[in-house]
């Protein structure tokens, strides 16, 4: 990719997301777009009765120009008249002079523009959703392999009750399904904004079919048939309901919450080297200290969901801000979140799919964690056991609390290992020896509970339904990181 190394580059698109996502958001799909959204017009128009006004040889000289767009005449003219739709008509009608006079017969600049921005977020979202299946079969594959490694479980950062590896794997993994299922249902609600004039009321089209409402309830319908559309808003103000919009930053920040959970655990896993991220054969992981392998993908996915999760405020208040039928304060900001919105949530994904792919996890260390732990977790086991000895409970467990605190202290203040169960065995009290104490850990799986079989029963149940009904968009999505 060649830059001007004197002017600001977006990080975005010089370092993160992929192709397929930046040209939806280029000058030439948006402008294009615009075209087929006149040709669209001029063709149901003509289609409806316009036939006085409107020719086969104008619509086939529109659609000999699509995609050739004349930026440079559109960029003179929009320098000298301040608007960027009326600048776009006069470059097209200048390759297109026979259609000229009907271009845009009736619109308003929001019917380009809406419609434009409609198409292109359903595409987007199409791509958002193959990078959500993609990443929700790594986890699956991930979850399937270690549904069985016992690990160590943690509330508050603190050594909790064991449970696999597999089992957290599928805490990210629901999330993900409720992600998808939410982009799911914002693709449902994307709908056209149609033909519906300067406010919303069809005027200037109900005065082009001479007051006829049934056609231009019609011509509603039949150019959102030809965008692309199932479904035309209803009603709408000078632009669609920016409602929408706030629904689909609430849902992209949402797979960016997911990620940023995700990747902060995998950050603390790689601090206790039990799980890391791939590591690149040549990558470097610090400057200066040579043996660093820091989660350097986690990272740069946690700063980008971060700023992700930040949008949604943008386009509440670009919403509730929008006065009676439209205000143009909407314009600037949504040309920048919108795009962007969409691109962190592709790089976003492309990094989650990398990482996932081939996370290294390290069963010897996952066990050493364990070890230093079970003693303490295997007390109610052992109070529990002592009881049916003959022992009172309260009794054995002052006893028990009495060796904890020492074997914590012995851990914490001397840096040994933890002897609880050498303390225990040698307590004339506790009556077991330290062969049967060790026995009630040895089985460390029994403490996971049903750990492996939750893993089996949601993948089972749960992700394999989803993967199979997006079968074909698993595979084939580049995580090639370009940095």
């Amino acid at each position: 990719m060649s830059h001007n190394r004197e002017i600001y580059q977006e990080p975005l698109v010089s370092r993160y997301t992929s192709r397929a996502m930046q040209e939806l958001f280029s000058d030439q799909m948006r402008f294009s777009t615009w075209r087929r959204c006149w040709l669209a017009l001029a063709e149901a128009q003509y289609e409806l009765g316009l036939t006085d006004l409107i020719t086969p040889a104008m619509l086939d000289e529109m659609r000999a120009h699509l995609d050739d767009v004349n930026f440079e005449v559109a960029a003179a003219k929009e320098k000298e008249i301040r608007h960027d739709v009326m600048a776009h008509v006069h470059a097209f009608g200048l390759q297109c002079p026979t259609a000229a006079p009907i271009i845009h017969l009736g619109a308003t600049s929001q019917f380009v523009v809406c419609n434009t921005d409609l198409i292109i977020q359903k595409k987007a979202l199409d791509l958002v959703l193959r990078g959500l299946v993609n990443v929700i079969a790594n986890l699956a594959r991930f979850c399937r392999e270690h549904k069985a490694l016992v690990t160590l479980g943690y509330t508050h950062y603190q050594p909790a009750q064991p449970t696999t590896v597999g089992k957290r794997n599928t805490l990210y993994l629901q999330d993900l399904l409720m992600d998808l299922r939410y982009v799911e249902r914002l693709q449902g609600e994307i709908r056209a904004r149609g033909a519906k004039g300067t406010v919303g009321t069809q005027a200037t089209f109900l005065e082009l079919f001479g007051g006829d409402h049934k056609k231009v309830r019609e011509l509603d319908r039949l150019v959102a048939k030809k965008l692309g559309f199932s479904e035309v808003f209803p009603v709408t103000g000078q632009t669609y309901p920016r409602k929408l919009d706030m629904k689909l930053a609430e849902t992209l920040a949402g797979i960016g919450a997911s990620a940023h959970k995700f990747a902060v655990d995998l950050r603390l896993l790689s601090n206790l080297k039990v799980q890391e991220e791939p590591f690149a054969k040549h990558q470097t992981g610090s400057s200066a200290m040579a043996y660093k392998r820091n989660p350097m993908r986690s990272e740069r996915m946690t700063g980008l969901a971060r700023k992700l999760m930040g949008l949604p405020a943008n386009f509440a208040a670009t919403y509730a801000n929008q006065w009676f039928e439209r205000t143009l304060d909407d314009s600037a900001i949504r040309r920048m979140d919108i795009p962007q919105a969409f691109l962190l949530t592709d790089a976003i994904l492309r990094l989650y799919a990398n990482i996932t792919e081939k996370m290294v996890v390290y069963p010897k260390q996952i066990e050493r964690h364990l070890m230093q732990e079970l003693p303490f977790m295997a007390t109610e086991k052992i109070l529990m056991a002592a009881v049916e000895r003959g022992k009172s409970r309260q009794e054995m467990h002052e006893v028990i609390k009495v060796h904890s605190v020492a074997a914590g202290n012995k851990v914490k203040l001397e840096g040994g290992d933890n002897d609880l169960l050498q303390r225990l065995a040698a307590d004339p009290a506790v009556p077991f020896t330290l062969e049967e104490l060790t026995g009630m850990v040895a089985d460390f799986r029994a403490f996971a509970g049903r750990a492996e079989q939750q893993t089996e029963e949601f993948l089972d149940e749960c992700v394999e339904p989803v993967l199979d009904r997006y079968r074909e968009l698993v595979g084939g999505l580049d995580t090639t990181l370009s940095v």
